[in-house]
């Protein structure tokens, strides 16, 4: 949307319709020095004029060309009428107060300001001379301080105007942008969220089903466990809807061990959890979640092996790999999402699978991160290295 039509877009349908005052002065020769001739032509000037009128705020409404095709001949209706009628200064005050509406170059409206003027000078110097058809140089010069004052006048309005409404569609576009950055926000948490909670309902909903028959006590724990699986993953949709706030990667390493322990995986971890701030802990807990869940679901894989670091050049690095039999990659909602978060704190992330897959985040250090590579304090329960079979 250009700045002419931001314009055309905020005016108001009856504002314009107040201007029409100024073709008062029209009808004042005809009152001075009544005429049928005068006031025949004056008439139908006026009512030509006001379709010229209707049609240049029609045009501008909808933001067309043609409102400058009524200017043009609202300025030919004026030079035709300023001979015999000086009230036609009223057209010429029109085409001042139009052009800034228009035109969004101060430079070119003032040209046109200046092309305005030289032709009502020159008009001004062929019909001098007394008769039926005559310009006095009076009303020549009243035409154009009017022209010069009611147009500078609306070229300061009409730059207001234009700044507001780039204001105001600048406000709409960012409203539009965090509408959808919000969405896809939503998107990506419910698909890690869920996608894991899922499968881990999944895995124990089959694991229940085959012992229900040999070991049934143990089926009873299992189908327990889905029920807590459930009422979680409905708490961690509600938190979605509003925000993921991840528990800590402390508590996420626990709950990837008892995912992948259910799934026959072995986890072993080879570093200490790091403390990290809370947007750091929320994009790397998600994106264990998210491998985590592929490595369930697609990777048949027996071992996992999760470790912490940080790299030479100041970066926490995360690095997850199996050693399941997936030779090719296809990145779907998980993996665009793990890579939009990683990349939304300027860090890292690499896919690779040979063998297995292994997946490399590197997130930037940032000042408010202490203890960097300290075990986190949000439990005790998981300790570096372990191993889980």
């Amino acid at each position: 949307m250009t700045g002419n039509d931001n314009i055309s877009s905020a005016r108001e349908s009856k504002w314009p319709w107040i201007w029409l005052a100024y073709t008062g002065f029209l009808f004042i020769d005809p009152i001075l020095e009544p005429n049928r001739h005068i006031w025949l032509g004056t008439i139908a000037v006026f009512v030509t004029f006001l379709a010229l009128f209707f049609g240049y705020v029609r045009a501008t409404d909808e933001g067309r060309p043609l409102r400058f095709w009524m200017i043009g001949a609202t300025f030919l209706l004026g030079l035709v009428t300023f001979p015999w009628n000086s009230g036609a200064i009223t057209f010429f005050v029109y085409v001042a107060g139009f052009l800034p509406f228009s035109v969004e170059s101060k430079r070119r409206v003032l040209a046109l300001f200046f092309v305005e003027s030289l032709a009502i000078l020159g008009e001004t110097y062929l019909f001098r001379a007394p008769g039926p058809l005559q310009i006095g140089w009076p009303n020549a010069i009243i035409g154009i301080f009017l022209l010069i004052i009611i147009g500078g006048g609306n070229i300061f309005f009409a730059e207001q105007k234009r700044a507001e409404c780039k204001l105001r569609a600048a406000q709409e576009e960012n409203v539009a942008l965090a509408a959808v950055a919000e969405r896809e926000r939503i998107a990506r948490d419910l698909h890690d969220v869920l996608g894991h909670t899922l499968s881990v309902i999944v895995l124990k909903a089959e694991l229940a089903g085959r012992l229900i028959e040999s070991d049934p006590q143990r089926a009873v724990r299992e189908i327990a466990d889905v029920e807590t699986t459930a009422r979680t993953a409905l708490s961690e949709v509600r938190e979605a809807i509003g925000g993921y706030r991840s528990q800590g990667l402390t508590a996420e390493m626990e709950r990837t061990r008892k995912t992948l322990q259910s799934a026959g995986v072995a986890l072993s971890c080879e570093s200490p959890v790091p403390q990290l701030n809370a947007s750091e802990e929320t994009v790397l807990c998600l994106t264990v979640r998210e491998a985590v869940t592929n490595i369930v679901r697609h990777a048949k894989a027996t071992q996992c092996r999760i470790r912490f670091a940080r790299s030479e050049d100041g970066y926490h690095s995360l690095l997850i790999t199996d050693d399941g039999n997936q030779p090719r990659i296809r990145e779907g909602n998980g993996l665009r999402g793990m890579r939009e978060r990683v990349q939304s704190l300027g860090g890292r992330l690499s896919i690779t699978t040979s063998p297995g897959v292994t997946i490399l985040i590197e997130l930037p250090h940032t000042t408010d991160t202490q203890n960097d590579l300290t075990p986190s304090t949000h439990s005790s329960e998981i300790k570096a290295p372990f191993v889980t079979t």
